[in-house]
């Protein structure tokens, strides 16, 4: 069992699935949804995820049509995106996880246009766009 929580423990969640193929996506709204160059997320079953206590301190904001990225609304944490045509999954952001895991990125995303200052210095595959599949 994952268990995760937001920075002020207010959101508190557990999740008994495995993870989709988790990414580092770099387009421009994941850099102001988080603040820094780059946000690590990955697909979950929304059926094996639990709010244990919180849910009530979620605010959603719908950052374009049909979807939605959530965050404590007492500290800012983000938790998850999700779409409104893909209702069954939770990008789950992988920085709230508190339980070891060893769950590992795939590639990087959205690198078209990064800023310098957001250099990729690892060997992860890069794509422009999205990841291969995936339309």
């Amino acid at each position: 069992m994952i268990k995760g929580s937001c920075m002020c423990g207010g959101v508190q969640y557990e999740y008994g699935g495995n993870f989709g193929t988790i990414t580092v996506c770099h387009c421009n709204d994941c850099r102001k949804a988080q603040g820094t160059s780059a946000v690590v997320a990955a697909p979950v079953d929304r059926k094996q995820f639990q709010w244990v206590q919180g849910e009530e301190l979620i605010t959603e904001y719908e950052s374009s049509p049909g979807k939605k990225r959530a965050f404590c609304s007492r500290c800012g944490s983000p938790l998850y995106s999700r779409r409104d045509d893909t209702p069954d999954v939770l990008r789950l952001r992988m920085g709230t996880i508190d339980t070891p895991t060893e769950a590992t990125p795939a590639a990087h995303i959205f690198t078209l246009g990064i800023p310098p200052w957001a250099a990729i210095n690892d060997v992860l595959p890069q794509y422009d766009t999205h990841e291969p599949g995936r339309s």
